[in-house]
């Protein structure tokens, strides 16, 4: 696919968007991390970004977005243009009925702002070395990639023979219009002390619910907005918070599986994850597209996120940028999950790290986008026209908050973000969705 990075009605370049997870630096807390992230999407506000969502984790030292729901609901009331909502609502912890009454809810005192994406619920694999679901969206770092780059397309690193771990993931890295997609990496569900930790949390979490057909799971929340829910002996349902909610329904996908398919079929807008899986991005694009029914929307419409780092120079980018691949390889080794995000003074160089650690991390680290603000516009501009996105969601990981807000800063000065006229923030609808508000 080779469309401009350009919003095709406008002619300008695609929205921007931030996914906050809600980091905790090493030496901070919780609590400290909640109050920046809302003081964040404050900035976000002003800066002309279209939406912010947080991601659903638990229990992951480094990582407080735990409730989006609350967290939306919090930045919702504090800002004025921002949409807000969920990148993703698990829906192994949380049934979809409930995330869509959280989120009609805030929908009903901020109508027009609100963004509900489920992801599919994650399973541990039965044994080891059983596969796993194909595009189940699993907490932060439980993918499946690996790869490497050169120094001319990824300067935030030394070029390494990665030769042996793209062996070992199965695949080469390829070089698509311009667009470095790595190899998947090693499976880590191999790994004995990952699973049983992904099961002792799940015990902890109290994630006991069964989840059904993900596809029905989906049309109870669109059915139940509408005001048409029936279950399967025919009994009609209502929800107050949710029937005629001024909220879009989203889905994530980080394959070409059946969170793509299904977004499709309902012809729902779909959150290609290429920050967490850059190896299935395309395979994603091309499942969702080829799958689209006019639906919610009458047009396909996608937002693929990517990790970016912004500073001043390039030489500052790489400096801000050491501590990733650390808070990757704890979050893929499956000890305690993302540690607190570490100082560039506390990471390990790329250079001293053994080969088996490189192979975890290197596709995550080679297609995260650093420098300064020209170099990461260029290959933003890249990654649209390659996947053909209609929006981007950035994340953004450093350990000092204000280098966090410094890069979306310069992000949006060097992209040019704006508030439009007019709501822009929502795809075209059918007139069916429009009716209800969906």
């Amino acid at each position: 696919m080779t469309e401009p990075a350009t919003d095709r009605t406008t002619g300008t370049r695609v929205p921007l968007s931030v996914l906050d997870l809600a980091l905790v630096a090493d030496g901070s807390t919780g609590a400290a991390a909640i109050q920046r992230a809302v003081a964040l999407a404050v900035d976000l506000d002003a800066l002309g970004y279209r939406r912010v969502w947080y991601a659903e984790h638990h229990l992951a030292p480094g990582v407080a977005s735990a409730a989006p729901a609350v967290l939306a609901a919090a930045v919702a009331a504090r800002t004025s243009r921002i949409r807000v909502g969920s990148g993703a609502v698990l829906l192994s912890t949380t049934s979809p009925l409930i995330a869509a009454e959280q989120f009609g809810t805030i929908a009903a005192l901020h109508p027009g702002r609100v963004d509900l994406g489920l992801g599919r619920a994650f399973t541990v694999p039965p044994s080891a070395g059983a596969p796993r679901a194909a595009d189940a969206v699993a907490p932060e770092g439980d993918e499946r990639r690996n790869g490497r780059v050169k120094e001319a397309q990824n300067p935030t690193r030394p070029t390494f023979d990665g030769g042996r771990a793209a062996a070992g993931a199965g695949g080469v890295p390829r070089l698509v219009d311009g667009l470095y997609v790595p190899p998947a990496p090693p499976n880590g569900f191999n790994d004995p002390a990952l699973r049983e930790r992904l099961l002792a949390q799940q015990e902890v979490i109290g994630a006991q619910r069964t989840p059904a057909d993900f596809r029905e799971e989906v049309e109870l929340v669109l059915d139940v907005q509408r005001g048409t829910y029936r279950d399967r002996s025919g009994a009609a349902y209502t929800s107050p918070p949710v029937e005629g909610a001024q909220l879009d329904l989203w889905l994530l996908a980080s394959s070409g599986g059946e969170s793509a398919r299904v977004a499709g079929e309902l012809g729902l807008p779909l959150a290609a994850n290429f920050h967490v899986s850059p190896a299935t991005v395309l395979d994603t694009v091309a499942a969702y597209r080829e799958a689209f029914r006019p639906g919610v929307l009458d047009e396909p419409y996608v937002i693929v996120s990517a990790d970016v780092l912004v500073a001043q120079t390039l030489e500052r980018a790489r400096v801000l940028a050491e501590p990733f691949a650390d808070w990757v390889l704890s979050i893929r080794r499956g000890e305690r999950g993302a540690i607190a995000y570490p100082s560039p003074s506390a990471a390990t160089a790329w250079t001293d790290r053994p080969d088996a650690e490189r192979a975890l991390v290197a596709d995550r680290v080679d297609t995260r986008i650093v420098g300064d603000p020209d170099t990461v516009v260029e290959r933003l501009e890249t990654l649209v026209r390659v996947t053909g996105a209609d929006e981007l969601l950035v994340t953004t990981a450093t350990h000092d908050p204000a280098e966090t807000r410094r890069s979306f800063e310069l992000l949006a000065q060097a992209w040019g973000t704006r508030d439009p006229a007019g709501d822009p923030a929502r795809p075209a609808r059918t007139a069916a969705a429009q009716e209800v508000g969906a």
